[in-house]
């Protein structure tokens, strides 16, 4: 009785596995990684937004960033929305 449980978990539990290391675990790893890029943006960085805006940050502030567009405009950007860093400052 025993065995006959264990073999019918056993490809219950490897799918978990191959779904954890292929799914879960690479995503918190992006997602980590995005928390440390906002953490880390300062004044004068260039950063493209979830909308595709690419802006310059102006002020960072507790739960936005203070931006400016091309044309000078400013505006405010809650600070998930803040996709990536542009690396060609």
């Amino acid at each position: 009785m025993q065995g006959d449980l264990l073999t019918s978990l056993l490809p219950l539990v490897a799918l978990f596995a191959i779904f954890y290391f292929l799914i879960i675990r690479p995503q918190q790893k992006q997602a980590k990684a995005h928390k440390e890029m906002i953490a880390n943006l300062k004044k004068g960085d260039k950063i493209v937004t979830n909308g595709g805006l690419m802006v310059e940050v102006v002020k960072v502030e507790e739960t936005y960033f203070l931006v400016k567009n091309s044309d000078g405009s400013e505006m405010k950007l809650v600070k998930e929305f803040a996709a990536r860093l542009l690396e060609n400052n």
